[in-house]
């Protein structure tokens, strides 16, 4: 099914200005997504009838906010598929999510010369949470190589797997490369062993289809604003057996059930893990993002940024010197690429001065660039309101850069 773009890109009033005297072609959604008035105007209206704090107030406006704020933890619920809403936990990001699960089932359940597995295509924020772990209890960390074309070499992985192995973490889809690993090969051959896993669903929760129960993840990880939603707010699933096992994260208000000088009673999943007053206008502006993906749906999503993809990959397969980085078939909406003889900054600049924002450098993912003996890759990803037309005026962009230094 064919998505109404022009209509799409209507609800985005961001995508309608000029850059440099040119009209705005944003191609950095791997780094954010843009927002819908819909999540504009609900926090807009959050702070102008219904700002309060949530779950013991007395009044009108902190029951309004209550609800709205667990309609929305419902709604991420329904997003993963998983089975309750206490399994879903609110953080500040992606990032946050994954410390939490190193700093408390990590601590609890890692012990020293127990290993974790992790991939070489792994963003920082999935490195050294765990780095940090075993700096502190003498575990080991172990690490997928990939191949040339950006793909976890799957016998090596099996190499790594050991009753040692007490947690895989993995990414879903790389944000440098848009390869999609295969996470429920993963998990079945990580659960052989005992080992829990963690999916960091940062680039593939706006992308693919999500079911944490057919998945059989223990956590996954997740950012709103990747979701078309706000900055600041993430999502943590845990299974509940996992999640009443592990320590709190923080203490504080919300997370207790009662405190007294001598002991503390911590209060059940998922207000454990949520101490001190969260970010209520984000949450409850998060639900409008969910409802703009549902409203569409995944497959058609997915299909618009395929073929955007495809399109982009055949105008610029023939350009001197364009070189790709990540060629592996199974990917998300993410093309990095060189030009040879030339700085992906430089490239980056070049393109802003055109009206067309990409990402440039290392991508927070040091160790795959070494990986490839690069110092970084220029980045163009695509969303559902991007267009053929943009990425024509992209690539005719970029074929004119790669020809000062390609003859």
């Amino acid at each position: 099914m064919s998505l109404p773009i022009s209509q799409i890109r209507g609800m985005f009033p961001v995508l309608h200005q000029e850059v440099h005297g040119k009209p705005l072609i944003y191609f950095d959604n791997a780094a954010t997504t843009q927002k819908p008035i819909a999540v504009i105007e609900s926090l807009k209206n959050y702070y102008e009838t219904d700002n309060s704090n949530i779950h013991r107030g007395a009044h009108a406006l902190a029951d309004r906010a209550t609800r709205y704020f667990e309609e929305t933890r419902e709604s991420v619920r329904d997003f993963l598929g998983a089975r309750e809403s206490a399994e879903v936990i609110f953080t500040k990001g992606t990032t946050e999510g994954i410390n939490l699960v190193a700093k408390t089932f990590g601590r609890k359940f890692i012990q020293k010369g127990d290993e974790i597995i992790i991939s070489t295509m792994e963003h920082h924020s999935n490195i050294v949470p765990w780095q940090m772990l075993c700096e502190e209890n003498g575990a080991n960390l172990k690490v997928i190589p990939i191949t040339d074309s950006g793909e976890l070499i799957w016998d090596e992985f099996e190499k790594l797997l050991s009753h040692k192995t007490k947690l895989v973490s993995i990414v879903h889809a790389s944000n440098a490369l848009g390869t999609i690993n295969p996470v429920k090969k993963i998990i079945e051959a990580s659960h052989r062993f005992g080992a829990k896993v963690l999916l960091d669903g940062a680039q593939s929760t706006s992308h693919l289809d999500i079911d944490v129960v057919d998945l059989d993840c223990d956590f996954l990880v997740c950012s709103a604003h990747k979701l078309y939603g706000p900055t600041g707010l993430g999502i943590l699933y845990g299974k509940r057996e996992i999640l009443e096992e592990m320590p709190p994260f923080l203490g504080g208000g919300e997370m207790i059930k009662e405190v007294s000088f001598e002991k503390t009673t911590y209060n059940e999943i998922p207000f454990k893990f949520e101490a001190g007053t969260p970010n209520i206008g984000d949450v409850i502006a998060f639900n409008p993002a969910l409802d703009f993906i549902k409203s569409l749906g995944k497959p058609a999503i997915r299909a618009h940024e395929d073929s955007l993809l495809n399109y982009a990959n055949s105008l610029l397969e023939g350009v001197k010197g364009f070189i790709p980085v990540g060629t592996t078939k199974e990917k998300v909406s993410v093309l990095s690429f060189n030009i040879a003889q030339m700085h992906p900054f430089d490239v980056g600049q070049m393109l802003d001065a055109r009206g067309i924002a990409v990402r440039t450098g290392h991508h927070c993912t040091q160790p795959l660039m070494k990986r490839f003996g690069l110092e970084g890759t220029v980045r163009a990803s695509f969303a559902v309101y991007n267009t053929k037309s943009e990425i024509e005026t992209f690539a005719e962009a970029v074929a004119r850069i790669a020809s000062f230094k390609n003859k």
